[in-house]
């Protein structure tokens, strides 16, 4: 059973706005999967029908097989929701608004506080956990957010642009605990965000979105067969043989198209025993940000 799936999911708003287009993909358990795309593109839509908040206008969206426009508190129960503007009680402490929010899934005050804990120490809140909401950081927030989304032990859990608002060691803390989440526990991450060097670092596959419709899915290696045919080896060397298909671009740099990668070692033995000194030698692939812009140039007719 997929942890996630859609099938030719699609939303039209009462206005006439076609916000998320025939998108059919499915994620399995265990899964981190980066949903990428600019604001606009129609990833909050597709996460609000897959919690239930909203009705497709056609297709389906089902959460470990539970359909969720028809389930939607079957859904809530399995999964949890972190959006990019946290939203709790400011009149309450860290700790209180998790006992809170774990009460509405029947959980006892006593396990509430042991998973509360847990999170608050995970997510370095633990010494803010006794002061009032109104008196936390954006980032702070952010934090209790996600450990809000947790405190019931979801199976699938679905993040809006999660590290939004946090400095870099707080980023990197949360980013090791999603990782954490699907390694150890099986819990399957949709990851909605518009950072595509971000999504590269952490996710394992992805799906990219623009204007509503699913331009590619699949994982990093895959979407670059899809999109290039090649990588660039780029060396830093001197007394280059002639001959060799070579095109400088700057001081004692040189790069060329490759095709296949199982060409450098010839390429640098040809180089050696011509007489170069080769200093450094690397084949660069093309990144996410690469791959989501040529395709998207494509969609435009442009050619890549």
């Amino acid at each position: 059973m997929d942890a996630v799936a859609l099938q030719n999911l699609s939303k039209t708003y009462s206005g006439g706005k076609q916000a998320v287009k025939q998108i059919s993909v499915s994620l399995d358990q265990g899964e981190v999967f980066g949903f990428l795309g600019p604001n606009g593109a129609g990833k909050t839509t597709t996460v609000k029908l897959l919690n239930g908040m909203l009705t497709p206008s056609e297709g389906s969206c089902q959460v470990l097989g539970l359909d969720s426009a028809k389930k939607p508190e079957k859904v809530h129960a399995l999964s949890g929701v972190v959006t990019e503007h946290a939203q709790m009680y400011n009149t309450l402490t860290g700790m209180q608004n998790l006992i809170f929010y774990a009460s509405i899934f029947g959980i006892s005050k006593n396990e509430a506080q042991k998973r509360a804990e847990s999170l608050l120490k995970q997510l370095d809140l633990e010494q803010a956990k006794d002061q009032k909401l109104s008196a936390y950081s954006t980032g702070m927030r952010q934090r209790l957010s996600l450990a809000r989304a947790l405190i019931h032990r979801p199976k699938v859990l679905f993040l809006d642009e999660p590290t939004s608002g946090l400095d870099p060691e707080s980023a990197q803390n949360v980013n090791q605990l999603i990782q954490e989440l699907a390694k150890r526990e099986g819990i399957t991450i949709f990851l909605c965000t518009h950072q595509l060097r971000y999504a590269q670092e952490i996710c394992t596959r992805y799906g990219l979105i623009e204007e509503g419709k699913l331009l590619a899915a699949g994982t990093l290696e895959e979407l670059r067969e899809k999109v290039f045919s090649a990588a660039t080896l780029q060396i830093r060397a001197n007394n280059i043989p002639e001959g060799l298909p070579f095109q400088k671009t700057g001081e004692q740099q040189y790069e060329m198209v490759l095709r296949p990668d199982d060409e450098i070692p010839r390429l640098v033995r040809q180089i050696v025993e011509g007489g170069g000194d080769i200093y450094a030698v690397a084949a660069k692939r093309p990144s996410l940000e690469d791959i989501y812009f040529a395709l998207t140039a494509k969609g435009k007719g442009d050619t890549f």
